[in-house]
């Protein structure tokens, strides 16, 4: 089984309106983290930015705006993905796994796809999507009331995985929580 464990710091909150800034994750194949990967990239030229966003990822427009092109980090990300799997294929992709990726990741990274030129994303991923939220509703269905919230931290925590605070909202280690989440509820 291929999956695609990743997490987007974006803009805004709106696909079509913001960006991507950040995009991290790790490459996990039949159990085995197989690469990690955390990209800094500069948002879509006609992206908007909006302050509050970039304060809950503790970054501003200046260092944005100095990241690498989204056509380099795009380049990148596509040769990663061709170790793994060949497009060509149509039984061959990953399946695309974070923390709410299935409301909030998935339709910005697709939309970043095709921001690059490129509209054959269901080339690489799967339609559907492992939402390690969803998973963790299931798991913790019995203590739900007993839980402030449902984000990533809190569930994280209810589940026995240290959390660092101060780390919350930086892709790769959100990516590295939700993993940790994702192994619990699996038994891996």
């Amino acid at each position: 089984m291929k999956l695609f464990f990743y997490d987007l710091e974006t803009t805004g909150t709106s696909p079509f309106r913001n960006g991507i800034h950040q995009i991290s994750g790790m490459i996990v194949i039949d159990g085995v983290v197989k690469e990690e990967f955390n990209y800094f990239v500069q948002p879509n030229p006609d992206a908007k930015i909006e302050e509050s966003a970039l304060q809950v990822g503790g970054v501003t427009k200046e260092q944005i705006m100095a990241y690498p092109p989204m056509a380099d980090v795009y380049g990148k990300i596509v040769k990663m993905l061709e170790k793994y799997v060949d497009k060509f294929n149509k039984t061959d992709k990953f399946h695309l796994v974070g923390y709410n990726n299935a409301a909030f990741d998935n339709p910005f990274f697709r939309t970043w796809f095709a921001q690059n030129g490129d509209r054959y994303f269901g080339s690489w991923f799967w339609a559907d999507t492992i939402d390690v939220m969803v998973m963790a509703s299931y798991a913790l269905a019995e203590h739900r009331g007993q839980l402030e919230n449902f984000k990533l931290a809190t569930v994280a925590a209810a589940m026995g995985v240290e959390v660092k605070t101060d780390d919350l909202h930086n892709a790769m280690y959100d990516i590295m929580l939700t993993k940790a989440v994702f192994d619990k509820i699996t038994n891996r």
